[in-house]
């Protein structure tokens, strides 16, 4: 038995939750099992969506405490894989992965690969499973030769498709008694201005740098984001000067993302950008500086002043847009 633990966000379906379902259908078919997602307070349409990504049964958890805390996720999680004699567990490695899935390894005496970047090769009784390591500049292939396996995916590392599966729907009653939550929700403030798709989901992102000079100039970028329908994203030093606000910021030490199409507009490219940056499949820069060591990382390169190519290059996609209609 596979299980994955599936997150809603605001009403939809993460998707990288939805890479995860996915994903563990192709285990499942690997080793002649079968696929349940666990997840909490979905309605039918998200629940349809999860069967639809490749979970054959779907348990449903109503406790409104489990999606905001670790402990009570992974009290979850562990009750619904012993309970299923789950020999397989799949997350997404993004905030929920990073903090449940060490702690389930370590009660369930599991092998742990996070970050996966490709499906696992069976080998006997074990898995070969692909990740990045030394911030993306090489990938190493780990070994998993415990009985129960977990497994996190990169997100964005893998394309989802939906067929006509149905999946059986029950509720899953889970035992939080002697355990205490450590997280209380006082306030939620929303980090998605604009309605843009969240950066770790975003498949076209719009990013800049200090060549910008100054927030007021960030107008361009905005409008160009806009017009591809992309998110927009920043430098480091650019967040902590407060020209944008911190949950844009991508990196090393920031969000690290894997979109279709990464432009990157008056950025040098230090290392530690590049590490969170590097798998995007496609990169184009737009620098003034000839020698900015972005550019050996790029697909395109345009070398030019920023304040001149970004407004052309953003009434060109709308003049070719608007000849598509």
């Amino acid at each position: 038995m596979v299980l994955v633990y599936v997150e809603i966000n605001k009403g939809r379906v993460k998707k990288s939750s939805l890479e995860c379902v996915n994903y563990a259908s192709k285990i499942a078919g690997l080793t002649n099992s079968s696929v349940v997602a666990l997840v909490n307070q979905a309605d039918a349409s998200q629940l349809e969506e999860i069967g639809k990504a490749g979970a054959s049964k779907i348990l449903v958890c109503q406790n409104s405490q489990i999606q905001s805390d670790a402990m009570l996720i992974s009290a979850a999680v562990e009750q619904a894989a012993k309970a299923l004699n789950a020999k397989v567990i799949v997350f997404a490695f993004d905030l929920t992965g990073k903090s449940v899935a060490p702690r389930l390894s370590a009660k369930l005496k599991a092998g742990l690969v996070a970050g996966a970047i490709d499906y696992p090769v069976v080998n006997g009784n074990g898995f070969d499973v692909k990740k990045n390591v030394f911030s993306g500049k090489a990938t190493a292939l780990c070994s998993i030769n415990s009985e129960i396996k977990i497994i996190s995916l990169l997100p964005n590392s893998f394309p989802i498709q939906l067929g006509e599966n149905k999946a059986s729907v029950e509720d899953f009653n889970v035992d939080l008694s002697g355990i205490s939550a450590r997280i209380t929700i006082k306030e939620v403030k929303s980090n998605d201005a604009g309605g843009m798709i969240p950066l770790p989901e975003a498949e076209l992102v719009v990013s800049a740098g200090r060549g910008l000079k100054g927030p007021e100039n960030w107008g361009m970028v905005e409008d160009l984001a806009k017009t591809l329908n992309a998110t927009t994203a920043c430098s480091r030093p650019v967040a902590d000067m407060h020209w944008r606000p911190h949950h844009e910021h991508v990196g090393q030490t920031g969000i690290a993302i894997r979109p279709n199409l990464y432009i990157a507009i008056g950025i040098s490219g230090a290392i530690q950008h590049l590490a969170g940056v590097n798998g995007s499949k496609t990169i184009v820069v737009i620098n003034n500086d000839k020698e900015a060591p972005f550019f050996k990382s790029a697909d395109y390169g345009v070398i030019g002043d920023a304040f001149t190519i970004v407004p052309k290059l953003t009434e060109a996609i709308k003049k070719f847009k608007a000849n598509q209609n």
